[in-house]
């Protein structure tokens, strides 16, 4: 019986080449996250009008990103459009897409959990719906929503990796290299594997910090689980 090995010396060896794909890997990551919060937040807002056109369509866009694989919808925009865009162009137009649903749900879901007393008491001091979004609902959704968001980036950051199979030189790219020259996939994909997680600590670590601040800065009690 076939019994695989990992050589560390080859994980070791490989680390620099496999950094060098990080760029790719955080920076779609970073772009794709921010435009995702932006498209969402439009999203949400629109989804608030009370014009049933508009909402139909919100509701149309999110449940058709929700449901369309992101690999399809990669494929689709590098491949099946009548004009060719870049792999990086392609790659961060799909990821953002697809996030923007997933946290347009996530906002509205926050929005929900703001005492509705905030809005009357805005409304009462005579404030226009814009400005009570800005200043008053979205700060506090948000903090609501900081776990659910740090789900939604680590989710990004590991998509990442479908970016490889329309050849984007990040770390998952640069690991196939390696395996496909070396002969020792499992090696690599066990070391990629690795990389993944510890930057996921790091935006778990980011998440926490996050919430502590709002916690701290608004001084908001923890809830105590019975």
């Amino acid at each position: 019986m076939y019994i695989p090995k990992i050589d560390f010396q080859l994980m070791i060896d490989s680390i620099p080449f496999l950094l060098t794909g990080l760029p790719y890997t955080i920076g779609i990551s970073v772009v794709t996250f921010l435009m995702g919060n932006v498209l969402g937040i439009l999203l949400t807002v629109l989804g608030m009008l009370p014009s049933k056109v508009i909402k139909g369509f919100v509701r149309f866009y999110i449940s058709f990103l929700r449901g369309v694989p992101g690999l399809v919808l990669l494929f689709l925009l590098y491949f099946g459009l009548p004009y060719q865009l870049s792999a990086l162009t392609a790659a961060c137009i799909c990821f953002s897409l697809t996030s923007s649903a997933f946290i347009a749900e996530i906002y509205r879901g926050s929005i929900a959990g703001v005492e509705a007393g905030q809005w009357d008491a805005a409304y009462a001091l005579g404030l226009p719906f814009g400005k009570v979004m800005r200043k008053i609902i979205l700060p506090q959704a948000f903090r609501i929503s900081i776990p659910a968001l740090g789900n939604v980036a680590m989710d990004l950051l590991k998509g990442t990796s479908l970016a490889a199979m329309i050849t984007i030189p990040d770390i998952f790219q640069k690991a196939k290299i390696v395996g496909g020259r070396t002969f020792d996939y499992m090696t690599m994909y066990i070391l990629v594997a690795v990389i993944y997680w510890l930057l996921c600590v790091a935006i778990g670590w980011g998440q926490g910090w996050l919430e502590k601040y709002y916690l701290t800065r608004y001084k908001v009690k923890p809830e105590v689980k019975t």
